[in-house]
């Protein structure tokens, strides 16, 4: 047989021995493990049965105990009853006390408050009633003064309606519109220019009884070329029945009535800029155009509202347009024009003055030639005395130096007839 075959039976057999013994120990461990239940299963009821006993015990004991716990609590049950009935009777005595004791103090309260209340109510009466008759006539008095107020702004308002009727009545009388806008116009003339630059009712052409209500002195030049001046012709125009019927017919939002009333406006306007041109413009005594003054800045803005009725008027009747703000400017224009005119005027004085300046220069300048000459001849022979000086200084270094005072004594400079003498110029010396 070979080796190898023996191992393997050994093995085998070593494996079946290992096996047996392994089972061995399995089936000694499951007896030992069973006989330790039983034991256990006898121990545990063992331990049952005195569980059981010592509960039942346990139970008893209990028992009894609660008794005797129900029994006290019982009897301590009914002596706090007890105590709580006697307290509950001493405070219902104490109570009806106490009520009795409250209603007699709120019965003194309510007696003492009513006698309180009926004096308080006298004294209220008494001082509500001084204090109505002291408002009432207060305000008896304020309604009086203010009616008397009333009455007077009535009696004011009547005036000022009296005064509106008199200014309507004014304003109806076509005479005394053009009076009101000629002193409207003559206010800003004297406002603006001086009274030797415009004329009052001036004669715009020669031989003609016209008369222009205001006119604006210019320079100018005669037919001959002397000096003469040219009249500037401002007339003042209120077409006042055409302008209230286009603000009523503007009032009731009444289209066609606003355009008749702005177109009957408008002839009215361009008739009295023909009136104007054909009464007072007359060049060369006047100049080419005139103005026409509207008094109200609403009527000017209306007029300017018409498209293209400015420069109609100015194309067509040299007529120029102004409202009270637009004259103002024109006004305060011509003013500067003045001005500048005033200056041309004193410009040949002042070239007068300017050639005497230029003449007395010339001589200044000669004086200050002669003036420069003698400087310099100052400064040189000044020079030559500095030249002087310092050689004397090199010849004396050599020699001692004195006191002053000794010095002064022996030169004899002490001496005020000395001091007063001139001496010899040593420029002249050499």
């Amino acid at each position: 047989m070979p080796m190898a075959d023996v191992l393997v039976l050994v093995l085998l057999v070593l494996i079946l021995a290992v096996a047996g013994l392994i089972y061995l120990r399995i089936e000694n461990h499951g007896e030992r493990r069973r006989s330790d239940d039983a034991q256990a299963r006898e121990e545990s009821a063992r331990a049952r049965q005195e569980q059981a006993s010592h509960a039942l015990a346990m139970r008893q004991e209990l028992s009894a105990q609660a008794q005797a716990q129900r029994q006290e609590q019982a009897s301590q049950a009914q002596s706090l009853r007890q105590e709580v009935l006697a307290s509950i009777q001493q405070s219902q005595q104490s109570l009806q006390t106490l009520r009795d004791a409250v209603e007699q103090r709120l019965d003194q309260l309510r007696r003492e408050n009513v006698e309180k209340l009926e004096k308080i109510r006298h004294t209220v009466d008494e001082q509500l009633q001084g204090t109505l008759e002291k408002r009432l006539g207060e305000s008896f008095k304020q309604v009086t003064e203010q009616l008397q107020q009333v009455y007077q702004g009535l009696g004011e308002m009547r005036n000022l309606a009296s005064g509106v009727g008199d200014l309507k009545r004014v304003l109806t009388n076509v005479k005394t519109r053009g009076t009101w806008g000629e002193v409207q116009l003559g206010s800003l003339l004297e406002q603006v220019l001086t009274p030797e630059q415009y004329l009052r009712d001036a004669q715009p052409k020669p031989g003609s009884a016209e008369r222009v209500e205001f006119a604006i002195r210019l320079p100018g030049r005669g037919e001959a070329g002397d000096s003469s001046e040219v009249l500037l012709p401002v007339d003042a125009k209120f077409p006042q029945e055409d302008y209230e019927r286009l603000l009523q017919a503007a009032d009731r939002a009444d289209a066609e009535g606003v355009e008749t009333a702005a177109k009957a406006l408008e002839a009215r306007i361009k008739a009295s800029a023909r009136d104007i041109r054909d009464k007072y413009i007359c060049p060369p005594h006047t100049t080419d155009f005139a103005i026409l003054f509207l008094p109200t800045e609403g009527l000017y803005a209306e007029v300017l509202r018409r498209p293209g009725m400015v420069d109609s008027v100015q194309r067509d009747y040299r007529v120029t347009l102004a409202g009270p703000t637009t004259l103002a400017a024109t006004l305060n224009a011509l003013q500067m024009g003045f001005r500048t005119l005033a200056i041309q005027k004193r410009s040949s004085e002042v070239w007068q003055v300017l050639e005497a300046v230029k003449t007395e220069f010339g001589k200044f300048e000669a004086a200050m030639d002669k003036v420069q000459k003698k400087l310099q001849e100052a400064s040189s022979s000044i020079d030559q005395i500095g030249i002087r000086r310092r050689a004397i200084d090199r010849s004396l270094r050599t020699v001692g130096t004195l006191p002053e005072a000794d010095s002064a004594a022996l030169l004899g400079l002490d001496r005020p007839d000395l001091l007063n003498d001139d001496g010899p110029d040593e420029g002249q010396g050499d």
